[in-house]
């Protein structure tokens, strides 16, 4: 057999392949960022033929890094960026439009309108998700009414619709010479259109986005031996390799963190946060602004479900103190900058630039800086851009808690910030709880080609995987209870400040 399993990891900013041992141990990975596209306020798009290449070269570099074969890999597995929602055309393989990230608000009135006549209550019931410009079924619907053609090539069925996912799955197993339409239950679950028991696309959920059923991916298991096709586009693999792993991002993070109990959570730390908490194969409906979602399927078991705190804007805030306010030279230098100042000087950031996500969900807030004096410098702003990150988490951290009456004993972090060692211990601080990072932080990819192997034997049971999960650091909260309570009270009523600043119809 193969000794190798590979991971496609398509990311808001970036695009990487990795190949992981049977231990779990990373072999090789190639990384490459891709452009972010701001047509207007609120506006955020990709480019889905420059991920598309982006992804083969990823392939290819990290083969060639390893010095593998197609043939030294088991399977492959695919792990995407979640709600970004894009549509081709079958027969020529062209995008009609940009792909609409999961971040972009202009779906703002769609969203709106589904609350104001009881839709949003069918919405909530039977996809577990409230009507928000986050999810996928929106965008299309907006692509439908404001992109010539569409609705017309859509009606004939050659205009079809994917998350990341299924764009490159279609384009790995053939695309216009035979590509496999493909999506699977994890990603399904993030478009408004799923009913979450069913597992299939809802009739009346299309009804009122006036979605062509015609347009949607067909639904699979997250690992299915059955395999999502075979990747045999040209180049970058040199040979066929079987592809048996689907899972949008932050469920692949919660596979990658073996979090396979109920009651276990994990929090992934990068453009946003993301945390799940494992409700089993309990469908658990939130009644303190969490998702409700499929956590993961393997094979022909029963579907998993998750609770879900969904936020928008964590590791994006650093960038926008690098990119936007030049306040440091790289992510990286935040760290520092905060570190030198004892405390965040009375200053908190709310970084609400696409609304507030999880538990709130209001797409009225915009962003605010609140509590500066002429004492405040940039450390100071530094370090509350650290603190937002955990405060939100706290957030979500405590409506988990309401929702499903699970206390954290510990919290598993992943993702590109948890290599911020005060980010960290701000966020053990403001929780209250240790937080736990392992060997491998890049679970993501991880998860993904877990799923894979085990569809194929590559691995035999779960138990395997939970014997690969290593903790490399573990940070202990320092505050005290006053220093917490009193912090996270200011936290909220800096909240309070971003709301109603953005009307909505």
């Amino acid at each position: 057999m193969a000794d190798f399993v590979g991971a496609v990891d398509q990311g808001t900013t970036s695009t990487r392949f990795m190949i992981f041992d049977h231990g779990g141990n990373e072999v090789a990975r190639h990384q490459l960022e891709h452009e972010q596209i701001l047509p207007q306020a609120g506006w955020v798009e990709h480019n889905p033929v420059e991920i598309l290449e982006r992804t083969v070269t990823v392939v290819r570099t990290a083969m060639q890094k390893a010095n593998l074969q197609a043939s030294d890999l088991a399977a492959l597995g695919i792990t995407n960026q979640r709600e970004t929602a894009v549509v081709w055309d079958r027969t020529t393989g062209r995008p009609y439009y940009n792909a609409i990230v999961w971040q972009d608000t202009r779906t703002d009135r769609i969203a709106s309108a589904l609350d104001r006549d009881g839709r949003g209550d069918v919405i909530r019931r039977k996809a577990g998700l409230p009507p928000a410009t986050y999810f996928s079924a929106g965008k299309i619907q907006w692509i439908l009414e404001n992109v010539d053609g569409v609705r017309a090539a859509a009606e004939r069925g050659d205009a079809i619709f994917g998350n990341t996912d299924s764009w490159l799955l279609w384009n790995m197993t053939g695309g216009v010479d035979g590509g496999n339409h493909v999506t699977d239950v994890t990603n399904a679950s993030r478009t408004m259109l799923m009913d979450l028991e069913s597992l299939q696309w809802d009739d009346e959920l299309l009804s009122f986005f006036d979605i062509p059923r015609s347009m949607l991916p067909e639904i699979r298991p997250s690992s299915d031996p059955n395999t999502y096709g075979v990747a045999r586009w040209p180049g970058p693999l040199g040979g066929e390799v079987p592809l048996t792993g689907d899972l949008g991002d932050q469920q692949a993070a919660t596979v990658g963190q073996v979090c396979f109990s109920p009651g276990e959570a994990k929090n992934t730390y990068g453009t946003g946060n993301f945390m799940l908490l494992n409700t089993g194969t309990e469908l658990v409906r939130s009644e303190n602004g969490l998702l409700t979602t499929v956590c993961y399927q393997f094979g022909d078991a029963a579907p998993v479900y998750a609770l879900e705190g969904s936020i928008a804007v964590t590791g994006s805030a650093v960038q926008w103190l690098r990119d936007q306010l030049h306040v440091i030279k790289t992510a990286a230098d935040s760290e520092a900058l905060a570190a030198s100042v004892p405390d965040n000087g009375g200053v908190y950031f709310v970084p609400a630039f696409s609304g507030l996500f999880a538990p709130y969900w209001r797409s009225d807030a915009r962003g605010a800086i609140v509590g500066l004096s002429r004492f405040n410098t940039d450390a100071h702003i530094a370090r509350a851009t650290l603190e937002a990150i955990c405060y939100q988490s706290r957030d979500v951290v405590d409506a988990m808690a309401t929702d499903s009456g699970v206390t954290l004993d510990v919290l598993k972090v992943d993702g590109g910030i948890t290599e911020n060692a005060l980010c960290m211990q701000l966020q053990a601080d403001v929780l209250g709880v240790p937080v736990s990072r392992p060997v491998v932080a890049e679970t993501t990819a991880l998860g993904a080609a877990y799923a894979a192997g085990l569809a194929v034997g590559f691995w035999k049971s779960t138990d395997e995987l939970r014997a690969n999960w290593n903790e490399s650091r573990r940070w202990a909260p320092t505050w005290t209870d006053d220093q917490r309570n009193e912090g996270y009270a200011r936290w909220k009523k800096a909240v309070q400040r971003t709301l109603d600043w953005v009307d909505v119809d």
